[in-house]
């Protein structure tokens, strides 16, 4: 995931202080996601690679209230959290926020959410129109604006998805090509000074 930087974080608000006895020397990340389907079940298949396994232990939380997730609200909760392994000897390296800007139609606040992160130490992960622009280019570069229904299309047409659901053994040997391609979008972007959210497509999960 690159830094440009679910539904509620859970009630119980458990402790995030560090277990002093038998720590792993592992990067704890902690990741808030807009998706209730799609991002956690990447990331749970991502966790599953040994690569991953080895250096990072990474827990996923999903934000879920009655009004539905934006990308300020999940923020919020995430900077919350940040915030309080701040003040613990927290078991918490990293938080992270993904979430998308949403097409033809943006999110609401994207600018307040990333000067949000920015500020409380939270890196994001942005995928512009959506998420499934990022598992598109798991199988082939894009570089065209398009809306979220034509991302959703495009992913369909790759691995024939006709939900959210995703297997991640298909997406898994394909990432480092992903990140490559979603890097130079990142780089197009910038040379020709396109700036967010108005850097469509872009994927920051790289």
């Amino acid at each position: 995931m690159a830094n440009r930087s679910s539904r509620q974080p859970h009630r119980g608000r458990s402790s995030l202080r560090r277990k002093v006895a038998d720590r792993d020397p592992k990067r704890t990340f902690l990741v808030y996601c807009e998706g209730r389907i799609t991002e956690p079940e990447y990331l749970e298949a991502l966790k599953q690679q040994r690569a991953v396994r080895e250096i990072a232990s990474v827990d996923i939380r999903i934000d879920r209230d009655e009004s539905g997730v934006v990308p300020l609200t999940l923020v919020t909760a995430a900077a919350e959290a940040r915030a309080r392994a701040s003040d613990e000897n927290s078991e918490v390296d990293e938080v992270w926020c993904l979430f998308d800007v949403e097409s033809p139609v943006n999110h609401p606040n994207l600018d307040r959410a990333v000067s949000l992160a920015e500020e409380s130490d939270v890196q994001v992960a942005i995928s512009n129109p959506c998420f499934e622009l990022w598992l598109a280019l798991h199988f082939k570069p894009h570089t065209d604006p398009l809306d979220t229904r034509d991302a959703e299309n495009l992913r369909s047409d790759h691995d024939g998805s006709t939900n959210k659901s995703l297997n991640g053994a298909t997406y898994m040997p394909l990432r480092a090509v992903a990140a490559r391609r979603a890097r130079y979008l990142s780089g197009k972007h910038e040379r020709e000074g396109n700036v967010f959210p108005r850097d469509n497509p872009s994927s920051g999960m790289y």
